[in-house]
């Protein structure tokens, strides 16, 4: 039986935050989007991370600093962790453990294309009770 592909479950026409963009913008975003993680992109629209609501409050409120000066470049850690739009859901569980995310930007070639979070991946696992917990453990 042919494995799910991240760009049958993912979540089309991922929004990027610029990376000059500020936390404050970031969080009016999400909370639009109704979204818990956006990537960002740089020059060239070019993917250069992903900030989640919990880097705002984690890493821009907790340590007192104004979201309205703090730019999202700033929040970008290393180089961004991505899916490629043709991975198995077998790969996205692999590469989301590694490297400890939730939530992944799906590339096709350089352009993002869009988002899969874990509760997604899970749905497409065979055993449907898998995909209905961790869905609700994931969901806010």
């Amino acid at each position: 039986m042919p494995t799910t592909t991240a760009r049958e479950i993912m979540t089309a026409g991922a929004e990027c935050v610029q990376a000059h963009d500020n936390a404050l913008d970031a969080a009016r975003k999400m909370k639009d989007l109704g979204v818990g993680a956006l990537p960002i992109c740089g020059e060239n629209n070019r993917l250069v991370g992903v900030v989640t609501d919990r880097d705002i409050v984690v890493g821009v409120l907790g340590n007192g600093l104004d979201p309205a000066e703090v730019e999202m470049g700033t929040l970008a850690q290393g180089e961004a962790v991505t899916i490629g739009a043709d991975d198995g859901a077998d790969e996205i569980f692999s590469t989301m453990t590694r490297h400890k995310v939730r939530r992944l930007p799906v590339i096709d070639g350089t352009d993002l294309v869009g988002m899969v979070a874990l509760a997604d991946a899970a749905r497409a696992l065979d055993d449907p009770a898998a995909g209905r917990l961790i869905e609700a453990l994931s969901t806010d």
